[in-house]
């Protein structure tokens, strides 16, 4: 399905049963998305109806139309507890939730004005991108086991890209439906919320990276953008030499006070916009926090409040 970004799909799963189908992840919430789903289910799910919808993780492009596909066609959503939480915080802009709490932190990190003003006035686009909520919801635990059709699908749950996050793996079939857990070629955003502050979660994230190494490296990974593909392992091992590497620049650059936001050029050699500002900020904090973490760089605040990080 098209997402209207620089990254521009997201890969959205059918998998059939003798008596129906289950959805995997719904997209965004726009008219166009809509009338792929009104094609799709006309062309594919025609003569068997479908029968759950489950959600991986409560990003937008994940969750945004569940509640509308779960009306229209009479079924539930299956998500972890985590994730429809958070979705739930993010719609109704409960505190540090809501855009005056993500400015005001970035704020905090050094954001300047302008740009803090340009994130701003983009308002509440969580609200804006999700067809609304699913008011009941059957919960996904991690190592629970979900019958669908002939195979029993694993739900591994991941953290660091989002609170609770649940990938499914069919031990039979070898495959592995990622979410954003592993992509073949970016990097998954791994990103310091406001309602966390002090949190660490890209050590979570590496951590749950390193635990799907436990799977047959020959395993098919359905991952939610880009192409399917094999090798667990060596992607693994490239995710964690990169976040090696960005870690180790921001380490030797912060041989001087630095903020979050004046390090971004270190991590992101280009222009950004403001959707990749908040993530390229909230990236930024997460590799800060993690090797303050870690005793290697000491934070100090100064009167206005914003923070800066130095080498410990």
């Amino acid at each position: 399905m098209p997402l209207p970004f620089e990254l521009n799909h997201i890969n959205l799963w059918l998998l059939e049963e003798a008596d129906g189908w289950t959805l995997v992840d719904t997209g965004l919430n726009l008219d166009d998305i809509k009338r792929h789903w009104e094609a799709v289910l006309e062309t594919h799910c025609r003569e068997k109806p479908v029968k759950r919808i489950i959600v991986t993780h409560c990003h937008p492009d994940h969750l945004g139309l569940a509640r509308w596909l779960g009306d229209k066609l009479g079924v539930d959503t299956w998500i972890t507890q985590g994730e429809i939480l958070n979705a739930y915080a993010w719609f109704h802009q409960l505190p540090n939730y809501d855009v005056d709490g993500m400015v005001g932190f970035f704020r905090r990190h050094g954001l300047d004005p302008a740009r803090a003003d340009m994130l701003h006035g983009r308002g509440p686009t969580y609200r804006a991108r999700v067809d609304g909520l699913p008011t009941e919801y059957r919960r996904l635990l991690e190592a629970d086991f979900v019958r669908i059709g002939d195979h029993d699908w694993r739900i591994i749950v991941g953290y660091g890209h989002s609170p609770e996050h649940a990938a499914l793996y069919c031990a039979e079939l070898k495959v592995l439906i990622s979410g954003d857990m592993l992509l073949p070629r970016i990097s998954t955003n791994v990103s310091v919320m406001s309602a966390t502050p002090d949190g660490n979660p890209l050590k979570l994230f590496l951590d749950s990276v390193e635990r799907l190494t436990e799977l047959p490296d020959d395993t098919l990974v359905l991952p939610s953008h880009g192409r399917p593909f094999r090798g667990i392992h060596a992607r693994a091992a490239q995710l964690a030499e990169h976040h090696r590497e960005r870690l180790e620049a921001l380490h030797a650059a912060c041989d001087a006070p630095k903020t979050a936001c004046e390090l971004i050029p270190t991590l992101f050699q280009r222009e950004l916009d403001a959707h990749q500002t908040m993530f390229a900020m909230g990236e930024s904090i997460a590799h800060l926090n993690c090797l303050e973490h870690a005793g290697r760089l000491r934070r100090t605040q100064d009167a206005d409040g914003v923070f800066r990080f130095v080498a410990a």
